[in-house]
This record gives structure tokens, C-alpha cells and sequence, in this order.
């Protein structure tokens, strides 16, 4: 599975590795947990998920839905840096611990990256919950990740359905 939504975002969302329905389907994020991503998307930042372009880490579903291993990481980066080079989104929204560590290159937890913006080179990148978490987390996740999209607005472009400023910076990996 590569990735799904508009190569020319300026929103790239990043997760860890297809799921089950989404191994099937062939597109990140279809299950509930993509639901809840989309109705997000909308609510805070005015965006439909094809205005968007949501990847994953890892690129193919690893067994027993577990974590991706080291030597798959390493097999798949170069495919999603070659996606964040050429999408050049002006923000990137990373979901739950394995794609924000992944991204930033850290052994924190996404409950002490959320909450604030971190860059990689030039680029903005905003850690957030995963949205699988936030379904199991109830409500005080769902707002912490309304909070972290919030953050992730103020870099992107003002537009029809986007109140955020503009002429924030961005770049690439």
C-alpha cells in the first residue's frame, strides 16, 4: 500500500502500517479508526482526506498486525522520504508513537512528543495520538487530538474551509 489523497497536499499524515481493512481495501486508514481520522480532518482543519496525503512507515501490513521490525523500517524509508520529497507538504502530522518516533528519530513516547511542533530540517511535524488510541482512550484523546491538528493548521495555507494563516514554512527531509 503506498499512500492515498493528493500528491500536492500541503497536510501529509504518516501512520505505521496498514491494517487488516486496510490491507484489503488497499488505502491507509478505511477502518474506524479512519473514520474517526476523517471526521477530524473536517471538523478542525476543514479538510476532506483527499485534500490530504496519508502514508504509512511501513508500506506493507506486518503479521499479526505487530509492530514493524527494524530491518522493515529500513526497507521502507527511503519510499516514504521519497514521498515527503515530492508531496513537500508544509506540514506533517504524525499518528501514534511508532510513526512519530520513526519520523523524528527518538525513543519518546508520543505522550511527551504531542503537544508541541518539532521539525525535521525545515520541515513542521506534529505528533498527535493515534486514532485507533483515541477510540480506546475516549474522549480526553479525541480532544488532545483535536488540539494537536489545531497546531498542525497554523502551517498550512488559508483557503475555502482552512481559517489558518500563511507563508508558514516548510520543506522536506
Amino acid at each position: 500500500m503506498f499512500a492515498d489523497g493528493s500528491p500536492s497536499a500541503e497536510l501529509m499524515i504518516v501512520g505505521e502500517a496498514p491494517g487488516a481493512e486496510e490491507d484489503i481495501a488497499g488505502i491507509p486508514f478505511v477502518g474506524r479508526s479512519g473514520k474517526l481520522l476523517d471526521r477530524l480532518l473536517g471538523e478542525e482543519l476543514g479538510l476532506d482526506r483527499s485534500a490530504c496525503y496519508i502514508a504509512n512507515v511501513v508500506k506493507c501490513r506486518p503479521p499479526a498486525n505487530r509492530d514493524p521490525h527494524p530491518d522493515e523500517v529500513s526497507a521502507c524509508r527511503h519510499f516514504l522520504e521519497g514521498q515527503i520529497e515530492l508531496v513537500a507538504p508544509k506540514v506533517v502530522v504524525t499518528l501514534g508513537n511508532f510513526a512519530s518516533r520513526t519520523l523524528l528519530d527518538t525513543t519518546e513516547g508520543i505522550t511527551r512528543l504531542r503537544g508541541r511542533v518539532h521539525r525535521v530540517g525545515q520541515m513542521p511535524v506534529v505528533p498527535t495520538y493515534h486514532p485507533a488510541a483515541a477510540l480506546r482512550g475516549g474522549a480526553t484523546v479525541v480532544a488532545e487530538m483535536r488540539a494537536d491538528l489545531v497546531r498542525a493548521r497554523a502551517f498550512l495555507g488559508s483557503g475555502p474551509g482552512n481559517p489558518a494563516r500563511s507563508g508558514a514554512a516548510g520543506g522536506s527531509l
